[in-house]
């Protein structure tokens, strides 16, 4: 091989950039927000025990509860989780902020 011929390296690309490239070249941004919704709630909320059912769409989180007593007690406290739960996602690296479908918590509604 003649020593005027160089290869040249590609650019070095860290772990965040690589794992976020895969996650929007595989379209699974949207699921994948949806647990990390899913796991803010558990982790702010505390209820993840007396949760029975969750379902996001449209900013709108819906929770059904096992405990009526719980859910009046955590209806009082609405403004304050959505914010925490929110920061939580914010700070996930993981959580696709710029996603047109699944974005952040918007209204919390329990039942």
């Amino acid at each position: 091989m003649p020593d005027n011929i160089r290869i040249h390296r590609k650019q070095a690309v860290t772990m965040d950039e690589l794992v976020s490239a895969y996650i929007k070249q595989m379209k699974i941004a949207a699921g994948l927000n949806t647990q990390r919704i899913f796991e803010a709630w558990d982790v702010c909320s505390g209820a993840g025990p007396f949760t029975l059912k969750r379902f996001f769409r449209g900013g709108k989180l819906y929770i059904t509860l096992a405990s009526s007593v719980y859910r009046n007690q955590l209806s009082f406290q609405k403004e304050e989780l959505i914010r925490k739960m929110n920061a939580y996602l914010a700070a996930d690296p993981l959580f696709t902020s710029d996603n047109r479908t699944v974005g952040f918590i918007e209204e919390l509604i329990l039942r």
